[in-house]
């Protein structure tokens, strides 16, 4: 099939996609219409405008990608030698100090998706959504597309992609996963490296012996138990070193009426407060930790990020879950918990072709030590693990 055959079309809304392509595109494994919706209606419009891209071969919906415009701070895309410059003009300009930027993916979602219909040519659907996001860009003023975050089982066809259209990979934070070999919580702990092992039910041991807790896996929790439940990630999220989003209460209100969700929660046995809690979605088979929020306050000696884990994985194990999702960021921990690093590229274009070559070079210096210093650390150990990107030409 030819990308002349193609076409593609944005909305502004979930309902104004066919209905036909949500499970054709994002089968139950994916955060599906169910997310999106989420984060259409929970009231973060102020740092995100929504659309979907809807791509069809005539009258017939074949694809979908969820597509977003944000104004990104500069000190999310530039290196530190640069940013005083850049403050220093945005006294005068204040655009200098964001890059207004269409993504395809999801702010919060950990991978970028493409989906397309069986029987469709994906390179020519990846070819006519390229034509039709530079298009877009243009229309909206934004100088800056990236395809956000796609695993590296993708990347031949975004090389075939990049030569086509222009764009260059930069390799971005990797994905955390857990490969569950059986219901059995012996055979996690026997498919771990024996140092992590030792390390990790020491950790457990010792944090047992300092806090007696309670775990409850929660469905639709009330409206007081999502205070506590709100004001703990809060307490997380304003830790955090590196922030792309900024959710609110309504969004936590939503998702604990999806069919999806299960709140993780520990107590303090002795005061019943909550001192803990990770939000899963259960998805066909996979368990992916979404968010967590952790009551620092309380003694470091309690060692709660991996009591949390603990508990995850029990309940995880208790489904028949094969896998867990943990997402980007906080890797020490999450390599100490057995998880694998997921290489993801970003394939980025700039609309004006100086900036583009500027950006091209900076990508080349970028990886995941120099993202991270934990996956620094990491790879000075296990430099044999560090991510390869395709050529992607670039102009």
């Amino acid at each position: 099939m030819m990308a002349d055959l193609l076409s593609v079309a944005f909305v502004a809304t979930v309902d104004e996609v066919p209905e036909e392509l949500w499970p054709a595109c994002f089968p139950p494994h994916l955060e599906g219409k169910w997310w999106y919706q989420s984060l259409e209606s929970c009231g973060i419009e102020e740092q995100f405008t929504f659309l979907y891209a809807v791509i069809r071969q005539g009258e017939r919906p074949v694809g979908l990608a969820p597509v977003f415009l944000m104004n990104v701070p500069i000190d999310l895309v530039l290196p530190p030698a640069l940013l005083p410059v850049f403050r220093l003009a945005g006294h005068v300009f204040p655009s200098a100090l964001y890059q207004r930027t269409l993504f395809v993916g999801s702010p919060c979602a950990d991978e970028g998706t493409v989906g397309t219909i069986d029987g469709i040519d994906r390179r020519a659907a990846l070819l006519c959504l390229a034509e039709g996001l530079a298009a877009k860009a243009k229309d909206l003023r934004a100088s800056m597309m990236v395809w956000k975050d796609f695993r590296s089982s993708e990347q031949d066809d975004f090389d075939w992609l990049s030569r086509r259209v222009g764009l260059f990979p930069m390799v971005s934070f990797p994905g955390t996963e857990v490969l569950l070999p059986s219901a059995s919580k012996a055979d996690y702990f026997a498919a771990m490296k024996a140092s992590r092992r030792h390390i990790l039910k020491k950790k457990l041991k010792r944090s047992a012996a300092a806090v007696d807790i309670v775990v409850e896996v929660v469905e639709r929790p009330a409206p007081a138990v999502l205070d506590e439940i709100f004001g703990l990630f809060w307490q997380t999220y304003e830790k955090a070193t590196t922030k792309f989003e900024r959710l609110n209460r309504p969004f936590f209100d939503i998702l604990a009426g999806k069919p999806v969700s299960r709140f993780v929660i520990l107590r303090e046995r002795a005061s019943g407060a909550m001192i803990a809690f990770m939000l899963c979605f259960a998805l066909d088979g996979r368990m992916i930790n979404k968010f967590i929020g952790i009551d620092y306050q309380r003694p470091k000696e309690w060692l709660l990020y991996f009591r949390l884990w603990e508990a995850a994985l029990d309940w995880a194990l208790s489904q028949g879950f094969r896998s867990i999702q943990s997402g980007q960021t906080g890797y020490a921990p999450k390599i100490e918990m057995g998880h694998r690093l997921v290489p993801l590229t970003n394939y980025c274009r700039h609309r004006n072709p100086l900036v583009h070559r500027l950006y091209k070079t900076i990508a080349r210096t970028i990886g995941w030590q120099t993202l991270d210093s934990d996956l620094a650390r990491f790879l000075t150990a296990h430099p044999e693990t560090a991510p390869t990107v395709g050529p992607g030409t670039g102009n």
